[in-house]
């Protein structure tokens, strides 16, 4: 029993022994980067020696530039919002042209927190996330939008930044290695605090 204990690793012992957040692991399973297997309940589990081999074989001593990966992200933030995905949104289709507007610089907006938050001496200064935790919630609520509507938008610009991030490094030629794995895993600490805060907020503001 202690062998397959040891030998079968759960999703969040993966994220501890790789030194990333569970959700940092969970996407790189969903993309086939982190070897994966399924039990027959659908679960994630993981072995331990490939999972360690893993480790090894995307070692790489080239560091990220997680800010001038950022700032490539923005530009593919404007292609996806431009292309018509936006639009596809049941939130959006109810909003007028005005609420349309500022929602599109969501994208944008949320980039520019996630920036200032990166480059914050302080990793644990989370006024950033709730400066926009806030801002997601007050416009909800200024646009009529229910709570799930404001959940919605915000993960909504929060998936296609993950994805122009991971476009970004791509394009770099970076490795998905454990330095790439913290910096998704500080994007990931960021946006929760964001929607978690756009919930107190939303609640608050509801009160009233």
């Amino acid at each position: 029993m202690d062998k397959i204990q040891t030998e079968w690793l759960s999703l969040s012992d993966v994220a501890n022994l790789l030194g990333v957040h569970p959700s940092t692991a969970r996407l790189w399973s969903d993309k086939n980067i982190l070897p994966t297997h399924r039990t027959s309940g659908g679960h994630r589990r993981y072995r331990r020696a490939e999972v360690e081999l893993w480790m090894q074989t995307t070692h790489s001593d080239q560091e990220p530039d997680p800010l001038g990966a950022m700032q490539s992200a923005i530009g593919h933030i404007r292609m996806l919002v431009a292309d018509g995905r936006l639009e596809a949104e049941p939130w959006y289709a109810r909003l007028d042209e005005q609420a349309r507007g500022q929602y599109r610089l969501s994208g944008m907006a949320l980039v520019r927190g996630l920036m200032a938050y990166m480059a914050s001496a302080d990793a644990q200064d989370v006024n950033e996330a709730y400066a926009m935790g806030y801002e997601y919630a007050s416009r909800a609520r200024h646009y009529e939008l229910s709570m799930v509507d404001a959940t919605q938008a915000f993960l909504f610009f929060r998936n296609i930044l993950l994805d122009a991030m991971f476009l970004a490094y791509d394009h770099a030629n970076v490795p998905p290695g454990l330095a790439y794995g913290r910096l998704l895993g500080k994007m990931n600490q960021f946006t929760d605090q964001v929607l978690l805060h756009l919930l107190k907020t939303y609640t608050l503001l509801e009160g009233k």
